[in-house]
């Protein structure tokens, strides 16, 4: 009777106990394998000889590697989207941009309704807290929120754009199919474009048109949770959660820093910035800060600016956006965590603060988790590509955070890559966009509580 005692108040404290369930069916796995299916499917149709504009097949790498550029919501391409592919191509690229942003945010979604219904109820209020719903019941109608919130707000990002491309002597169909394909690749942080060449010719002056893409850029990589937040509570930002303030303020942050040192850095430059006007020169600086975020979009050619701007960049990409966004990258809030952490152990405080608020240990072991899972990718990354190629190592880790990051932006050595190059870049894509996301919530998920604790000690670090 005594001896079970003790096993009875720990299966308490650690909430109800875990069903055993299919493992094929457990949600990382279900994760990868949907994106992979999606990508196996958008693959098979722009293989389709109807896909490419010439009427052969494309081959099956160039259309692997859209398929899963598109579905990663990353934007690199080894061929001209806007001349390779034919309409009914664009088109499945579009509908792979869709799905593969709301994938992210739908896999999110399945998580938070698995988290919440194997931890007890103390842990579900803290979900339908994160995710800002006002009643328990919400966290399990979180998907049908998400495609009205994301849906929305591309339609008036369609809308926006709409005018601008009239003007440029468009017709109604084709202006409203372009003002519907920048919305989507804009929102989800796809960074494809279907003009000839990248954005329409004129752009670094056509502040109607960049301005737009780039706010839709910012709003898409913030996050699901953080855009409900702020639609909910836009005049009373002291109330926001700490995830939001975080989000927020820190991606303002990096976007004025990005700002000033890409402007700075490129501003009498020919090849870059110098060549627009000089009333221009501030907006394509803003428009170029921006598209680290995991944007993909650019004025300015990557392979014409100086190392320092690129090595700038790569810092910017691998960061991204914001959690349960379409971005890519560490996200923005392990960055802040990081930095959090590194100051207090520079003060030597205790506790790692916030504000006015603690931050768990767990939350810093996530971090430190995150961080080093993408450095170990990156770096496999490069050095893989370095054995295939003859490119140079800038031009190589650009590329390979680029594609990790599910960033878009190019030096232009992708076209270039051999088959085994691209497949590498391939295994990035589909890395950064499901396989993080599915790694820390299986850490998340899996943390456990000892009863015991070993013996303290500190090894000389540093």
């Amino acid at each position: 009777m005594s001896a079970g005692a003790p096993g009875a108040a720990r299966d308490h404290r650690r909430g109800p106990p875990e069903r055993p369930g299919n493992p094929a069916l457990h949600p990382a796995r279900l994760a990868l394998g949907a994106f992979a299916l999606v990508i196996a499917a958008t693959t098979f149709l722009l293989h389709l000889p109807v896909s490419r504009a010439d009427g052969h097949r494309a081959s099956l790498v160039d259309s692997l590697f859209t398929a899963t550029s598109a579905v990663c919501v990353t934007g690199l391409t080894t061929v001209d989207t806007a001349t390779y592919w034919t309409t009914f191509g664009h088109v499945v690229i579009a509908v792979a941009i869709k799905l593969g942003g709301l994938g992210t945010l739908t896999l999110a979604a399945i998580l938070v309704r698995t988290v919440s219904r194997r931890l007890g109820l103390q842990q579900r209020l803290i979900v339908a807290q994160e995710t800002k719903a006002q009643h328990l019941g919400e966290v399990g109608s979180l998907l049908s929120v998400i495609l009205l919130v994301s849906t929305s707000l591309e339609l008036v990002i369609a809308a926006v754009l709409f005018p601008r491309f009239l003007q440029m002597h468009e017709s109604l169909s084709t202006a409203a199919g372009h003002s519907a394909f920048y919305a989507v690749s804009a929102f989800n942080n796809a960074g494809f474009v279907i003009h000839p060449g990248g954005l329409p010719a004129g752009s670094e002056s056509d502040w109607f048109l960049t301005l737009p893409i780039a706010v839709a850029v910012l709003v898409g990589s913030v996050g699901f949770p953080v855009q409900l937040e702020v639609l909910r509570r836009f005049r009373r930002p002291a109330p926001w959660s700490m995830h939001t303030q975080l989000t927020v303020w820190t991606t303002l942050a990096l976007l004025a820093v990005s700002t000033v040192v890409i402007g700075a850095l490129e501003w009498t430059r020919r090849d870059t910035l110098g060549g627009f006007a000089l009333v221009d020169r501030p907006v394509a600086a803003f428009f170029t800060a921006v598209m680290p975020r995991s944007g993909g979009f650019s004025l300015v050619d990557p392979g014409h600016m100086q190392d320092p701007t690129r090595f700038f960049i790569d810092g910017m990409m691998f960061i991204g956006g914001g959690s349960s966004s379409t971005a890519g990258g560490i996200r923005v809030t392990t960055f802040a965590v990081i930095v959090a952490a590194a100051w207090a152990e520079g003060r030597g405080l205790q506790d790692v603060n916030i504000g006015r608020r603690r931050l768990s240990i767990g939350v810093v072991r996530l971090a430190v988790s995150v961080v080093l899972l993408a450095a170990v990718a990156v770096w496999a990354g490069t050095t893989t590509l370095l054995l295939l190629t003859d490119f140079r190592l800038d031009a190589v880790l650009f590329e390979t955070i680029s594609a990790f990051a599910t960033c878009g932006l190019s030096t232009g050595i992708t076209p270039d890559l051999p088959a085994a190059g691209k497949v590498v870049l391939c295994a990035l894509m589909l890395f950064g966009r499901a396989g993080m996301l599915t790694l820390v919530a299986a850490i998340a998920v899996r943390e456990r509580r000892r009863l015991y604790r070993y013996p303290e000690e500190r090894p000389i670090v540093g």
